[in-house]
């Protein structure tokens, strides 16, 4: 008898197993070629704080996923760029948003992931600028990237893309953090901050116009910190990923004339396990609905600007619909 009832464990055993293996996989569940290539009928879009552009974008653009793809797709709130680059090489989500600086330095291993470097992480699409905001109040005193020094000011959260704009920002200046009250806070934190007067100025890295931002300007009188156009060279001789940027007059209330600044770009990345065909799909279905987006950004996002700025591999499937378009990186 024990020897049957020890049979039958095993046997019980066995078969759960093969269970367990046969469902186990990625975040979005789905099959395998068994060369590592994998189709899934779920995508998780991580993006960021509901304060900032990638939440907005990435909830639309999984409606669009699920519309025209036929893949069941829903985004989720995150602490965006380096967080997102770190859930990928996880696998605890099927695509992310992300800057191209931070796509670089987790694919290089450099920076915050010298010691987490991101192998598997594979571009979709690059979508627009991501500009980099020094926001503050017009009565603060503050109209230049010097006036910061000794002021209480937001650089971003720990280990985020805009805490290292705001780091090489200021190095550019002869400023280090320790010159500043620095705080580590959300977009929304930040202008919270703001309103209440528990900080002088924050750096917002994000698409215009900033819904954190916006909601700000329509309670105070608020001021955007020009960066000159010396420091902009001097930057991006140094961190060839930025970029010349300005934000137009009107993108905010009350603040009138266009002001000087720089940008990274904001993109898409994925996990380079998922199929070929999962892929392309879901970059065919972005890129021909860009109407479809509800965000002001919708505008800007264009198949033929989608892989400028690309400093990592790109994925096969997106690969495949660049080349159907006659789009290669520069």
């Amino acid at each position: 008898m024990k020897k049957r009832s020890l049979f039958l464990g095993t046997a019980l055993l066995l078969v759960l197993s093969v269970v367990l293996a046969a469902c186990g996989g990625g975040a979005g569940g789905g099959s395998s070629d068994g060369e590592g290539n994998k189709d899934v009928d779920f995508i998780g879009i991580a993006t960021g704080g509901t304060g900032g552009t990638y939440y907005p974008l990435g909830g639309t653009f999984a409606k669009i996923i699920q519309d025209e793809a036929g893949i069941k797709s829903t985004a989720s709130t995150s602490g965006a760029s380096a967080e997102n680059m770190a859930s990928i090489k996880d696998g605890k989500t099927e695509i992310a948003f992300t800057q191209t600086d931070i796509a670089s330095y987790a694919s290089e291993g450099t920076e915050m992931f010298s010691d987490n470097k991101v192998e598997n992480a594979r571009g979709i699409a690059t979508l627009y600028p991501e500009t980099i905001q020094i926001v503050t109040t017009k009565d603060s005193g503050i109209k230049s990237v010097e006036d910061l020094k000794g002021k209480v000011v937001s650089v971003g959260e720990a280990g985020s893309g805009t805490l290292l704009n705001a780091k090489q920002i200021l190095e550019i200046h002869g400023i280090k953090l320790e010159d500043l009250e620095a705080r580590n806070l959300s977009f929304d934190d930040s202008t919270t901050g703001i309103q209440d007067g528990t900080i002088d100025a924050a750096f917002i890295t994000s698409g215009t116009p900033t819904g954190a931002v916006e909601g700000l300007a329509a309670t105070e009188d608020i001021a955007i910190v020009p960066v000159e156009k010396s420091k902009i060279d001097e930057l991006i001789e140094k961190y060839p990923y930025y970029a010349e940027d300005e934000i137009p007059a009107g993108t905010y209330s009350k603040v009138e004339g266009a002001t000087p600044t720089v940008a990274v770009r904001a993109m898409l990345v994925t996990n380079a396990d998922i199929s070929e065909d999962v892929i392309y799909k879901v970059t065919k279905a972005i890129f021909e609905n860009t109407d479809k987006i509800t965000h002001a950004k919708g505008e800007v996002i264009k198949a033929e600007n989608a892989l400028k700025g690309m400093g990592i591999e790109l994925h096969p499937g997106a690969k495949k619909y660049f080349d159907e378009k006659g789009i290669s990186k520069e």
